[in-house]
This record gives structure tokens, sequence and C-alpha cells, in this order.
């Protein structure tokens, strides 16, 4: 979860990494350095903090020129936030210098033996461990600095995106991965290193994205070379075109990312739908689905896993596949369906969900459908990454970078893809009625423009956000498909405001949260006019004779509802099980105002990183 920089050929190294440093900085931001190379002498600047930190003690400590440099941005797995802890780290020579995204897991005996061989370490991290143990496989076997990160890398268990220096050999940087992401950019006589391909994208479009298990040399004036790690077979890599602009890393105008991504959702799930769905014509089609329309309609249940926001995606899809396509559906925590034994077998299919394409739990929850024969659908939003190699087909979302940690447009695509897989399904099954199935799609196809009415709640939303801002805790309630955007509109909310907030099926209220409720209490409350209207307007009822204050999101027009509610927020009609399109736009705003009046850092909230690449 830590982003890494490297870059070496003709230009000045710092400005390139520090700029890539802060465009990575999602990835992790409680610690930074940056190491440079003049060709004389290693120069290495490091600081508890961000960015911005590094950067202005850099300046002060080290002289910035030279033309070879890596830096990295950490989110802490192993010791604390500390200068001493952040990465570079130098091995005892001060010859080797390591940059490392992921986690050693025996680093702990691999110490033992290093200290009994006279070693020591400054710093409680595994990666000080990894670039002494490189040192000492260097020194002992007298290897150049490719192969002895290769014999290094075969010692250890665990995860990693690394880049390694030398001194010694100092035209040449080594990098390699095992279930971290890593992307090299290779441009005219000059070569970039980054966890993902935005800190080089103004400098070259052409990448190579590694796979697991394999490491490169990157030479000046030489062509890059890839190998396997285990067996140093030599690997012909592919080189990839981008998609991606400097436009979409940056913020356009907007306070921050998260509101920037908020109001791209109308364009972004137009993209996402752009080309598969066809309201007119009766169609909607993905090449992925199409190409495995047979595994789908024979398959025995369907099995959802992913974390996070995009879990809640999935639940959403478990309502609308069950209700369309009469498929069994199953949603998993991917972090607990890989250690509880599941049952899985060759006529389950499996769908992994995540943003990044490299959460490590879902990445393992792939590899064990597979082992058990199941057929493995990914639903990703990035080009490349792991989970979308790793499937056996799939779908991308398009909603473009998303650099807010908090995750918005992400959810809103996966959901329009999710959505249209169950259309799909459904037609094919003729399990929705022609008629149904063209209402859908129409309706589908005006969301966009929905979402934008929606988001003209901006106003109202910040108001309401200015009288709940200090509340200790919240309760959100939906019921039927807008549950799970109430256990999304929750986690919104703790994500970046750090306010305590629960999300509940709205008639399990009764079973615990109402003790919770008093005047002090507010409540959220996700109450359309399609749905279980009539059941939902029942707990209200029940809030209401408790003092609570409730927060109603409605269908414009309403008046029994109104008439109940404190606050209401008023969003466009749509078809039930459509609705949490609309209904989370208005929880993702309630949410960034409320973080930023708090003070907050909406972007980059504590303890939290957006691709978490370590179980």
């Amino acid at each position: 979860m830590c982003g890494i920089v490297g870059y070496i050929g003709y230009r000045e190294a710092y400005p390139i990494v520090i700029k890539g440093l802060k465009r990575l900085e999602y990835r992790g931001y409680d610690s930074a350095g940056v190491m440079l190379y003049d060709g004389e002498t290693i120069k290495l600047s490091k600081t508890k903090g961000k960015v911005s930190d590094l950067e202005a003690k850099a300046e002060k400590e080290i002289t910035t020129n030279g033309t070879i440099g890596i830096g990295h941005t950490r989110w802490a797995t192993h010791g604390v936030p500390n200068d001493v802890n952040s990465h570079p780290h130098v091995s005892n020579s001060g010859d080797l210098v390591i940059i490392h995204n992921g986690i050693i897991e025996n680093y702990a005996p691999l110490k033992v033996e290093l200290i009994k061989r006279g070693y020591t370490f400054t710093s409680d991290t595994d990666s000080e461990v990894l670039i002494n143990l490189i040192e000492e496989v260097q020194k002992k076997e007298k290897l150049k600095l490719g192969k002895a990160v290769q014999v290094a890398l075969n010692q250890v268990v665990g995860a990693y995106a690394i880049a390694v220096f030398d001194k010694k050999n100092p035209n040449e940087i080594v990098a390699a991965r095992l279930g971290s992401p890593l992307a090299i950019g290779i441009g005219e006589g000059e070569y970039f290193i980054a966890s993902d391909a935005s800190p080089f994208i103004e400098y070259t479009s052409n990448a190579v994205y590694l796979e697991d298990g394999e490491m490169a040399n990157i030479r000046l004036h030489r062509p890059m070379k890839v190998r396997k790690i285990k067996d140093d077979s030599i690997v012909d890599p592919y080189i990839q075109e981008l998609q991606m602009n400097l436009e979409q890393i940056e913020k356009g105008g907007y306070d921050h990312f998260m509101l920037k991504e908020i109001y791209e959702q109308p364009n972004v799930i137009k993209d996402t739908y752009r080309g598969r769905l066809h309201a007119n014509e009766g169609i909607v089609q993905m090449a992925g689905v199409e190409d495995n329309l047979e595994k789908f309609l024979n398959a025995d249940r369907i099995i959802i896993v992913a974390c996070g926001t995009s879990w809640h995606a999935g639940l959403v899809a478990e309502y609308v596949i069950e209700e369309f396509a009469r498929i069994p559906v199953e949603v998993e925590y991917a972090s607990e369906f890989r250690y509880r034994n599941p049952i899985i077998n060759s006529k389950d299919v499996v769908i992994a969900i995540s943003q990044s394409g490299e959460t490590a739990d879902t990445m393992a929850a792939i590899k064990l459908a597979k082992e058990h024969g199941a057929f493995v659908f990914g639903v990703c939003n990035v080009v490349g990454s792991s989970i979308s190699r790793e499937s056996h087909a799939g779908a991308y979302t398009h909603a473009g970078p998303e650099i807010g940690v908090a995750s918005t447009k992400a959810f809103t695509t996966q959901i329009t893809v999710l959505t249209m897989l169950a259309l799909r399904l459904a037609k094919a099954k003729g399990t929705l009625t022609q008629s149904d199935f063209h209402t859908y799609l129409q309706e589908l196809e005006f969301i966009p423009e929905k979402v934008k009415e929606a988001l003209e709640t901006n106003d109202k939303t910040k108001e309401i956000a200015a009288v709940f801002k200090d509340a200790p805790n919240c309760l959100y309630l939906g019921r039927g498909y807008n549950f799970p955007v109430a256990l999304e509109g929750a986690l919104k909310l703790k994500e970046i405001s750090y306010i305590h907030a629960e999300g509940y099926p709205a008639a399990e209220m009764k079973h615990g949260p109402i003790a919770l409720i008093d005047e002090l209490m507010p409540v959220i409350v996700i109450a359309p006019k399609q749905g279980h209207y009539d059941k939902i307007v029942s707990n209200i009822q029940e809030i209401k004779s408790r003092s609570g204050k409730i927060i109603a999101v409605v269908t414009k027009g309403d008046t029994q509802v109104r008439e109940l509610a404190d606050y209401v927020i008023e969003i466009p009609e749509t078809s039930d099980a459509l609705s949490p399109l609309i209904t989370t736009i208005p929880l993702q705003l309630l949410s960034y105002h409320i973080a930023v009046m708090r003070g907050c850092n909406v972007d980059q909230p504590r303890n939290l990183a957006k691709s978490v690449t370590v179980e």
C-alpha cells in the first residue's frame, strides 16, 4: 500500500520523483523519502509526514541534483511512522538502497540470521532486512546486483514491489514484483518506475507492467531485460500504450479529488455503458460476458468476492442479479472467503470486484477459486491490473483514475457494470419480460442525467452538514436495494470525517440500534418512493417517536416522509433496482461536506490508503 517511484535517464531525477510521489500519495502518506545519485554520492532524505514535508526537508539537507533517483511514500506495516522507518533503506555497507511496497513475512528469522552474521539494523522494518539480505547474498556469492536480488527474493516469503540501486554499478536499477503492482515507463534514453503509470504519464505513453514473479534489469543506454525470479527464464515484455491523460489526474479546479470524482459520475457512468448498452435496439453486451455466456447460464450460483466499497457494490449486485436473472448469489468479504475453507465447485462463477485491480485479499480469493475449478470474472477499473490478468474474463469500469481514497465513482460504475451483466443474463434466460427488459435499458440510459440532477442537492447537503458536523455518531437506514447504500453511506462518513457511523437494514433497527436513538442521534433514512416505501415510513415514525433527528433521502414530490423528517433531500425518481445509483449521491456529498467542515484531510484520511496490496 506504499507508493514507489524511480527514474534513470538524462533529466534531473528529483523533480520527477517528487511530483510522482505526490501523485502516488493516495497509496500511503505517513512518511516519505528520496534517494538521489549524482555520479559520486548517494544522497538520502526521508521524514515522517507527507511528501510536502519531505520536499521541505530534502531541499534543506541535500543537494537535489542527479539523474538517478528513487522515492517512496509509506503506509506503515512494520514499525511506526517515523524518520528512521521511512524508505529508502540503505544496506550496512551504504552501497545498496531499496524502496519496497509489500510485506516480507519471514523477515524475523532472516533478521536473526543476519544479526548473527554481524549486520546491524536501525529501523523496525522488514524492508531493511531485505536490503541487507541482498547485500549478504551479493558479498557471499560474489554476484552482480540483479543476480543477488534474484537469489535473495527466492529466500523470502511475502509480497513486494521493489526498486534497488547499487552505488558500485550506478547505471542500473533492479525492479521486481510479487503481489504488489509495478509499472516501468519506457522513454527515449530514460526509464521510469512506479506503482502505477501516473508519475510518468507526461513523459512517455509506453509502459510495461511486470507480472507476478518477474524482475527487470533497467540499465542506461541498453534494452531492459525481464526475467522470471524463480527460474531465471527470459520474458518478452508486453509494451502497453497508456490510455491515461494528465487532465484525469489533476484536480481540475475542485478543492479536492473526492469532490471532482463525485461530480464526474454522470460522465463516467455513461462511459461505462457506452458501446455496451443500446436501449433503442434492445441490446446490452460485454465481450467478457458474451464469450462466456454459457458459464453464467449453467452456473449453480454466483459468488461475489470484494472488500470495502466494492463489497457494497457486490451486495447491490446480489439483489439485481437474483431479481433479474434468478441465479443464486452469495457475497463474501474476500478476506474471510480465502480463510474459511469455502465450498467451491466447477459450476460456480466467482465475480471479483476491485477498483484498483490489485487488492491482495481479492487476488488471493481469485486464486483459491481457480484452484477449485471455478470460472472467475473480474470487475475492475485499472487496465492491466493484476486482477484483470488473473481472471478468466471480465469487464472494466470506465471511471478513470480515482485518486481520492474514499471511493465514489468506482462504486457507481461497478454497479453499472454489474447491472448490465444482470440484464444480459436475464435476456438470455428469459427471466424478464421484453417490456421490462426494454424499460430497464432505457432507465439505465437515463441514469447519468438523473445523477446530474441529484448533484444539485449539493447546497442542501451542505446546509445539513453544518448542523450535524459535530455529531459523535450517526445511523444510516435503508431497505432492499438501498440497504447496501446505507452501508456505503456510513462507510464514507467514518472514512473521511472520523464520525462513528453504522449502516443497517431499516427493519433491523428494532433489534438493537433503536437503543441508541435520542435527540442527539442523526439518522439518515434512504426512502425513495419505489420499493418498501410504506415499511420505511413506519421505521421513520419509530425514530420520530424517540426524538431522533431524521435526514431523509426521498423522491421528488414526496409528502408523507417530508411531514415526519427534520431534513429532506430530494432526488429524481427511477426504478427501485437502479435507485442505488441515485440515492448514493447525496450521501457522498454529505460525508464530503461534514469532513471539510471538521477540518479533515478529505482525499487522504488518516490510517487509510487507496490500493490495499497487503493482507
